[in-house]
């Protein structure tokens, strides 16, 4: 009873359509199946990440390892509203986590998404998304693993981490505020049709300058200090990195947990 209302608190279903896929260095292994998340979460190690969608609409959810990292799940996926994804991750690994959405792909998996699009493909295979695009990254560790939810890239979705059943601090991360309502003007990535702002970029991305891009003179904390527009997205998202050295306010640790990150968090059940 217990666990059911911590899904229920983390906004999660009891039962939902999961897609496990245990991923080694050597090998993978996929099976599709029905199955409740109270039992998942209950026998599951503690490199279980779950992906949920509550958004209206499809994410496509793209995954880039470190340098050296096994790729995971072919590098993305479609996640359907109110669906979830699993994935067992290797000991230690590190990577970051991002949500596409707008995209259109044929058969063979080509394609276009409206933010986050990785090279035009299904599986980014390793490849980045195109910012602006929100960042979930995690790093495992030995006695301690490492999370982040970071706006240093832009802001196309609110996302969230959520660790479950951990022991230490296990703060929440995250970003569940609409940044692209309160985009100011010059950070704003409108839809095609002008009629929409689909992304927020960040100062660097839209100004290219090394105050804003902490770089240069300005590439160690003491010189880069919040600049008017990392503190918009800083008030609008507390839990979540605004610029390259926000870093004591932002990451969060925990040991020995999963890892629940949600696309639009905000949104009802």
């Amino acid at each position: 009873m217990r666990n059911v209302k911590l899904l229920q608190s983390l906004g999660l279903p009891t039962q939902v359509e999961i897609r496990r896929r245990t991923i080694t260095m050597a090998s993978s292994t996929s099976s599709l199946f029905l199955l409740p998340l109270l039992l998942l979460l209950s026998h599951a190690s503690a490199s279980t990440v779950i992906f949920y969608n509550k958004c209206t609409y499809p994410v496509w959810p793209g995954i880039q390892a470190s340098s050296g990292q096994p790729l995971l799940a072919g590098g993305g996926f479609k996640l359907s509203p109110k669906r979830a994804y699993t994935l067992q991750l290797p000991p230690l690994w590190s990577g970051r986590f991002w949500g596409r959405h707008g995209c259109s792909f044929d058969r063979s998996g080509r394609g276009h998404c409206a933010t986050g699009d990785c090279g035009g493909s299904l599986l980014c295979n390793g490849a980045g998304g195109v910012p602006p695009a929100t960042l979930a990254e995690i790093t495992l560790g030995h006695d301690m693993d490492f999370y982040d939810v970071s706006l240093v890239d832009g802001y196309n979705l609110a996302m969230s981490i959520m660790p479950v059943k951990g022991t230490g601090k296990c703060t929440y991360a995250g970003c569940v505020s609409d940044l692209n309502r309160m985009c100011p003007v010059g950070l704003q990535v409108r839809s095609r049709d002008g009629k929409q702002v689909v992304a927020c970029k960040s100062a660097c991305s839209a100004f290219n300058s090394p105050r804003y891009c902490c770089t240069g003179l300005f590439g160690n904390p003491q010189s880069c200090k919040p600049t008017a527009y990392s503190k918009i997205f800083k008030v609008a998202c507390p839990k979540a990195y605004s610029y390259a050295y926000d870093d004591p306010t932002s990451i969060a640790t925990c040991s020995k947990a999963n890892y629940v990150v949600t696309f639009c968090p905000h949104h009802g059940r």
